[in-house]
């Protein structure tokens, strides 16, 4: 195939979700809410983490990580969709389109690797305590997250580059609110052949591993679990890793009703609907999960509040 020469590529239409008028403010109101909770709800979490000694631990760590994550996940796609409802113009450039779709591939890539070191945290803690701090040493899980970041920054390259080698028409309509990797590739007029195998093994390589990671962390700390013979031991064992473990639920149960809805209902609007869930409502609701049902973040969350609230002045008209 001979590349595409992409110099007549001035830029792309992201349809959005509906194209009807009276739903625009609704649409706008909607987002800006979610994506305001979600930027100050993981914000509160990093700084919680930061300001209180007693979570300097590698659990909170990783949690720390995956709160930024979600804050720059969200922030790729989420502020030019509110960009085009305010101004009205659903045009997005191509240099914009690309660099889009290489940090949208980086940060749900981190996402899925940074879940699967939690859970291989939560399986140190629970199956090995006595070594726990000699295995999660500062320097194995800066290590974890560093590896995570190489290994998701050269996938994001190398599909980025994949991309950049197909050429386009002239007018090109996205029925979607990002620039998504797939759509781009189906929507290209040049043979995708090999961008599909990079795609598919990709996948399968980058997101089956993890995810049999972490079944695999979980499976041995349910066994471990099932001998702790007092039931107060049980419960404590599993308090630990319940918040994780609604988060990794709530993220795979919404990148896999994504594709399924795509494939059994063929539809472009209805998979940018579905899309809102993992790109959106996971990380808007992850803060809360971890709040709500972790008591060391709750405290910390409050203490910082009171020391918010006794270092602001007071101003008396």
């Amino acid at each position: 195939m001979v590349p595409g020469n992409l110099t007549h590529v001035s830029g792309f239409l992201l349809l959005g979700f509906s194209e009807a008028p009276e739903l625009q403010p609704l649409i706008f109101g909607l987002f800006l809410s979610m994506y305001l909770i979600t930027v100050f709800g993981n914000l509160f979490i990093i700084l919680a983490v930061s300001s209180d000694s007693h979570l300097h631990t590698p659990m909170y760590f990783f949690l720390s990580n995956l709160s930024f994550v979600d804050i720059c996940f969200t922030s790729t796609t989420i502020p030019k969709m509110l960009w085009n409802i305010q101004t009205q113009n659903k045009v997005i450039s191509y240099e914009g389109c690309i660099t889009q779709m290489y940090f949208f591939a980086l940060f749900v890539g981190l996402d899925d690797f940074l879940l699967t070191v939690m859970a291989y945290d939560r399986f140190v803690a629970i199956c090995h305590p006595l070594h726990y701090t000699v295995i999660m040493s500062a320097r194995l899980c800066g290590l974890l997250v560093l590896v995570s970041w190489v290994i998701n920054v050269l996938h994001s390259f190398l599909q980025t580059f994949m991309v950049l080698r197909l050429s386009f028409g002239r007018e090109v309509i996205i029925p979607h609110y990002f620039c998504e990797l797939k759509q781009l590739v189906q929507l290209a007029c040049s043979d995708t052949f090999l961008n599909d195998m990079v795609m598919y093994f990709a996948t399968v390589l980058l997101g089956g591993a993890p995810l049999a990671g972490i079944l695999y962390s979980y499976s041995r700390i349910v066994s471990s679990i099932c001998e702790i013979s007092s039931a107060q031991g049980k419960y404590k064992a599993f308090s630990t890793c319940a918040s994780h473990l609604s988060v990794v639920s709530l993220f795979y149960c919404t990148c896999l009703g994504v594709y399924l809805s795509s494939a059994v209902t063929q539809s472009s609007h209805s998979s940018a609907t579905a899309s809102v869930m993992y790109t959106v409502v996971t990380p808007m609701l992850n803060p809360f999960i971890y709040s709500l049902r972790n008591k060391d973040i709750k405290r910390a969350l409050k203490a910082l509040f009171r020391r918010t609230t006794i270092k602001t002045p007071v101003v008396l008209s």
